[in-house]
Order: structure tokens, then sequence, then C-alpha cells
């Protein structure tokens, strides 16, 4: 399928969700993440969810980086094609943009050579780790700069698409983490 329908499909599935059901279903996601083989790791980079797009309540997933003393890194949309990335600290001052994303307003900026982990925003993925997310490109551009042993991980409330046909700009994931189930790529 295409990754227009595929927007679409996945924007709808997700409306159709109540607010205690992305409650339980963010909650089982951030419980999931407690499986992975990353907690060597200290440089975590978390998407902060948007409500009104009903996309996953990252703030559990925070809890946990926090309660383990890992380096949360939170990015900021700087123009139409770039983030910035900082780290999240007690004194680091957040504000709403004008796309209802939480982002910081200041603080330690971080480069994406020294992020280890990201945790990927997505609408739709397949089988080999690759994603639909919203079209702007921002997370491809973003993972493109991270180092290679960088580990790209996907959030999802839902089961994978069979095939999403990509370009040779598109990131593949290494892993995609869902209530259910952690599907691992190569």
């Amino acid at each position: 399928m295409n990754k227009k329908k595929l927007r679409s499909l996945y924007k709808k599935k997700r409306a159709e969700l109540g607010s205690l059901k992305l409650e339980d279903l963010s909650i089982e996601i951030a419980n999931q993440i407690l499986n992975l083989s990353i907690w060597d790791f200290d440089n975590f980079h978390v998407f902060m969810g948007v409500d009104k797009l009903k996309e996953i309540d990252t703030n559990f997933i925070i809890s946990i980086l926090q309660g383990r003393d890992k380096n949360i890194i939170i990015p900021k949309v700087v123009s139409d094609e770039d983030l910035d990335h900082y780290l999240l600290t007690d004194s680091t001052k957040l504000k709403v943009n004008q796309w209802n994303i939480i982002e910081p307003i200041n603080g330690i900026k971080v480069e994406p050579k020294k992020i280890q982990v990201v945790f990927v925003p997505l609408l739709a993925y397949d089988y080999h780790g690759n994603r639909v997310g919203y079209g702007k490109g921002y997370y491809d551009k973003f993972l493109a700069q991270c180092g290679e042993k960088c580990l790209k991980i996907g959030l999802s409330f839902f089961a994978p698409e069979k095939k999403i046909l990509s370009s040779s700009l598109d990131i593949r994931l290494n892993y995609c983490v869902t209530p259910k189930k952690i599907y691992k790529f190569n």
C-alpha cells in the first residue's frame, strides 16, 4: 500500500481509540520497552506525543528512563525540515508549538551523533522496518545524522503492514514496540 493511503488509514484507526484506551496502550508499550536490550545505553531521544493526534503518550517511557538515570533528549522543530535536540532536565522550560507539540524553549543542545537510542513516531510500519510518518521527512533527516550504531525504535498501537513502498531516503527501524509484541528488523 502506498504511504498516502496508509497515512489516511492509520489516522482514522487512531481517531477511533478512546482516551482511556490510548492511556492503557501507551502504558503497555512502555512496559514492553523494559524487555529490550537497551539499558546499557545512556542517551535516549524521545518524541513528545501529541494528544490531539492520538499519539502514544511518551510520558510513561520518560518516567522509566528517569527511574534508570538515563539522559533524555527531546526534539524542537527549528525549520520546515530540521529538528534540534535538547537534554530534558528539571530546569528545561517547555512550551506547545503551533503544531501542538511540546518542545523545549531552552536547554543543553545535544548533537545527533551522541544519541544512542531514538524512539521514533510513526503512523504505520511493515515487517521490514519501513515506516510511514506524517510525510515531512523530519525524522528521516534526523536519523541520517545519528551514528551508525544508533538504535531506531518505532512505537505503534497497531501490528505491521505486509509491505510499505519506501524510498532511498527512508531510514529503517531496528525495532517496533507495540502493546503486545516487539518486532525486530534486520
